[in-house]
């Protein structure tokens, strides 16, 4: 994961977003069908790896590439689509599992894969990074393919802050002190600020119980529900539970503020994981003057309800929303890696936490940490519905955002280019 994590930013950056999404396919399709052909042990690894390459490249490409392809409209709903297709993928290959062989479940995800290669490659090049690399009429062509005509303000805002951005790096001239530049480059607020709000948001995706729970249903779920407990039937049931949420998600993303979603299904959850300390805690006291398991299926569920709604959508949401284009790419793996190690260290002390202060005090851990998250994206999160992501990037860098000086920004940037012609867009 690490390896894709590291090499993605150069090909996203060189080549281009398309390039780098049949970059990432390609490994996981190859990783299935050694899988399907595996008669050892060193086979299944390999393919681990590959895939694990394919995962590391995906990681910080998927909320790139949709925030860029997507209207402002409807671009918080195509990233959750996101989490919608973790949970349906986790969903079929269980269900698929459980009818045939693991060989060839591998290749039907094999032959899956293929067919998303394919359609990838009738996609237009993202006119974001057209737009980087100065091909404003691909970016023109390419955008109005994707977004129709009505969109021309976000098109033309996107051109010209490129070729601002250009003309003042121009006018600093060649001879920069390149440690100078990132030293620089570190302390503006459009860098490490969108660092810090995704880094939280992939601490908030691990301790919520997304990775927890499929990992250690069983240890989870037959203490709080006893050992009769059927954990495999209970995470089929949670698993449709976070693809119905996941859909749902999809229909109030753009009905309600992203703070709204993001803090009402944070704090509801959080109140969820101190409640289920709070449970297990009286259960294994003898404090409970009744119990029965419909109380500890209950609490299960709206966690998961809160996962499906909120606490895995809105952190893709968010990612592919705060990065400025200048940094998308290095921003993106960045954290990428980040989420790879909070995910290592949560699936790693799970155990040793769960043997050394039991399951009612892991949780309580686990709520702490989600309290100060929240707090934290509570003081820093900007909102971001219904804004263009140049809009977004303006109020990162600590600027007031009002719309009708934008408008007048633009309107005065497409004037100036008009004047000058094809000469200035080349």
């Amino acid at each position: 994961m690490l390896i894709g994590n590291f090499v993605v930013p150069s090909i996203t950056d060189r080549y281009g977003r398309k390039a780098a999404l049949i970059s990432s396919s390609i490994p996981a399709i190859v990783g299935w069908f050694v899988i399907a052909l595996a008669v050892n042990a060193e086979m299944l690894i390999l393919a681990r790896f590959l895939q694990g390459v394919s995962i590391g490249f995906t990681l910080p490409l998927r909320s790139v590439v949709i925030a860029e392809y997507a209207s402002p409209k409807y671009r918080g709903g195509f990233l959750t689509t996101i989490s919608l297709a973790q949970g349906v993928g986790i969903f079929l290959i269980h269900l698929i599992g459980s009818l045939i062989s693991w060989q060839r479940t591998s290749v039907v995800c094999g032959v899956l894969g293929f067919l998303g290669l394919v359609s990838t490659f009738y996609l237009p090049e993202s006119p974001s990074w057209l737009a980087v690399r100065g091909k404003y009429e691909e970016c023109r062509k390419a955008f109005r393919w994707i977004r129709g005509d009505d969109e021309e303000k976000e098109l033309e805002e996107l051109i010209q802050s490129r070729i601002k951005f250009k003309e003042e790096l121009n006018n600093k001239g060649p001879q920069v002190n390149r440690l100078r530049m990132i030293k620089t480059v570190m302390y503006k607020k459009e860098f490490y600020k969108p660092i810090i709000l995704i880094t939280h948001c992939y601490v908030m995706i691990q301790v919520c119980g997304n990775a927890t729970m499929p990992a250690f249903s069983v240890q989870i779920l037959s203490t709080m529900m006893g050992p009769k407990a059927n954990a495999h039937a209970w995470m089929v049931i949670l698993d449709s539970l976070r693809i119905v949420a996941n859909i749902t998600a999809m229909f109030i993303i753009n009905r309600f503020k992203r703070r709204t979603i993001l803090f009402a299904t944070g704090g509801l959850c959080t109140l969820v994981h101190i409640s289920i300390a709070g449970y297990v805690y009286a259960k294994t006291k003898n404090l409970l003057i009744y119990d029965a398991q419909w109380i500890s299926g209950s609490l299960v569920i709206l966690q998961f309800i809160c996962i499906g709604l909120g606490m895995i959508p809105m952190p893709t949401v968010i990612a592919g929303e705060v990065i400025p284009l200048q940094f998308r790419s290095i921003i993106s793996s960045v954290c990428s890696v980040v989420l790879a190690i909070f995910m290592f260290a949560v699936l790693k002390t799970f155990p040793l936490l769960f043997d050394s202060i039991y399951l009612y005090g892991t949780y309580a851990v686990y709520s702490s940490v989600l309290t100060y998250v929240l707090v934290v994206l509570w003081i820093l999160l900007p909102e971001t519905s219904g804004k263009t992501l140049e809009q977004i990037e303006i109020e990162l860098k600590g600027k007031d955002f009002r719309n009708e000086d934008l408008e007048a920004k633009v309107s005065l940037k497409s004037e100036h280019a008009e004047e000058n012609g094809n000469s200035t867009t080349r």
